[in-house]
């Protein structure tokens, strides 16, 4: 059976763009994979602790090198990489907070992007170890023009960074879905998120 993996990021869990858009590309997959399950991990319903000091000594740490602290401290990111390497597809849902991504989305990128486990280094170059799987983005602004010319264009931190990461480690195909305007005016706001949904049902990637 296959498997998607999505990870929302919001703080809001009623109300959410980014998790409505979330909603129609999980939808277009399950409409192209019959049977389907879906894996979530909701970071606002239930926050991972940002890592720390022993975490990072032990991600440099061999395993069999590592006290029991040192595996404790591992073991939720080993969790959260398991899930991401077991997943078919991966879907990430993301409002932008401060023209960057969430705390709680932070938290668990920086669980999952790990030296020698998503990310090997020669000593010269970096390749990324999660291969053969396309990742999906869908992405909320709260103002306009953050698109390419736009006015707020060379604020948005959130879209080139969640692009460059994932393929960092590993993905070759990355799809991202915009809407932008969701605090402003109703029929703005509306335009976006339908021009935003007719995108999701024109992806080859996800047609049934």
């Amino acid at each position: 059976m296959k498997t998607l993996l999505r990870i929302d990021s919001s703080a809001r869990i009623e109300g959410s763009r980014s998790r409505l858009l979330g909603d129609a590309l999980e939808a277009r997959w399950r409409a192209r994979m019959p049977g389907a399950g879906v894996v979530r991990r909701d970071l606002a319903a239930e926050p991972l602790p940002h890592i720390s000091a022993t975490t990072i000594a032990a991600y440099y740490t061999p395993a069999e090198e590592r006290s029991a602290a040192l595996t404790d401290a591992v073991a939720l990111s080993d969790r959260l990489i398991g899930e991401l390497e077991a997943a078919d597809a991966v879907l990430i849902t993301s409002p932008m907070y401060n023209f960057g991504p969430p705390s709680a989305l932070k938290a668990w990128i920086d669980h999952v992007v790990r030296i020698h486990r998503t990310v090997a280094y020669d000593g010269t170059t970096f390749r990324g170890l999660v291969t053969g799987k396309p990742a999906f983005v869908a992405i909320a602004y709260g103002a306009a023009s953050y698109k390419p010319g736009g006015m707020l264009a060379g604020l948005d931190h959130l879209k080139p960074y969640l692009e460059q990461l994932l393929r960092f480690i590993g993905f070759e195909q990355v799809e991202i879905i915009t809407a932008e305007a969701t605090n402003g005016a109703a029929e703005a706001a509306a335009g976006e998120f339908d021009a935003a949904l007719r995108t999701i049902e024109a992806l080859d990637s996800l047609a049934a």
